[in-house]
């Protein structure tokens, strides 16, 4: 299950996403995230499922990756589903027993709560593989620059690097806590079995040694950035200027007129 959690990889690939700027595709994920919250019937949640898929295709990105993400989090999808299911009670009864009732308006409302989530995390996904950390960096800091004429620019740098560097180290604590969990395992530790009280003690082995090891990679990572002088986001220069493109703009435009249609969506059905 550890190994089904892709969320913060890059994926190098070669398309028009990877290529658009790292400014317009975090806003670009904001307003889409913002839709999917939006979008209150079948059709409209339909026409956002079939731009995700659309965007998953044109990325090059390995449709593995996002189903591994989905694969990790396939619990809280399910119980989010029976949850639902069991919360709403109007419409035809499908299922009565005892206190539990299961209607049809329950099932639909289910399904499209599971379907919200899907997309929900593909289209998260979607931005950390085809955005490096150090791109996403610069342009959560590009474009929270107008802060700096109340004082917080320094501040606003502080929080994009915590990000990245949070977004960079998911997949290193992803991995170091599997090689964690397979050497308890080889000691005969017992992680999946026993009761609830049980199994939440068995996490004790596994959560002291990734603590220290974190702090240890943390410790690590200021020295080194001690060591380069690393004074803050001061008189620092990029390597590599952003710059608007064509198809920067035509995508914006895109979307625009997408977000359009899921509003008309949600008046006419």
């Amino acid at each position: 299950m550890i190994k089904d959690i892709t969320f913060g990889q890059y994926f190098p690939a070669k398309s028009i996403i990877h290529r658009l700027d790292p400014r317009i595709k975090l806003v670009l994920s904001l307003m889409f995230i913002i839709f999917i919250f939006v979008a209150q019937n079948a059709v409209s949640l339909a026409f956002i499922g079939t731009l995700t898929l659309l965007f998953v295709l044109i990325s090059r990105v390995p449709v593995s990756l996002f189903l591994k993400n989905i694969k990790a989090i396939l619990f809280v999808i399910i119980l989010t589903s029976v949850l639902n299911a069991l919360y709403v009670t109007t419409g035809n009864v499908l299922l009565e027993f005892w206190i539990i009732k299961i209607t049809a308006d329950g099932v639909k409302r289910a399904l499209f709560m599971s379907a919200r989530i899907i997309i929900l995390i593909i289209s998260s996904s979607l931005l950390t593989y085809t955005t490096t950390p150090t791109e996403l960096t610069d342009a959560i800091e590009r474009l929270l620059k107008p802060l700096r004429f109340i004082g917080l620019g320094e501040a606003v740098h502080v929080m994009a690097m915590m990000i990245t560097i949070a977004l960079r180290f998911i997949p290193t604590l992803i991995e170091e806590t599997d090689k964690i969990m397979s050497a308890q395992k080889a000691r005969g530790a017992d992680l999946e079995s026993g009761t609830l009280f049980e199994r939440i003690k068995a996490l004790i082995p596994i959560l002291v040694p990734l603590l220290i090891s974190s702090v240890r990679r943390a410790y690590d990572l200021a020295e080194a950035m001690e060591c380069r002088c690393y004074n803050g986001g001061s008189g620092r220069q990029r390597m590599k200027q952003l710059k608007l493109a064509g198809r920067d703009y035509l995508s914006l435009a895109v979307l625009v007129v997408c977000m359009s249609a899921i509003i008309a969506f949600n008046i006419i059905f």
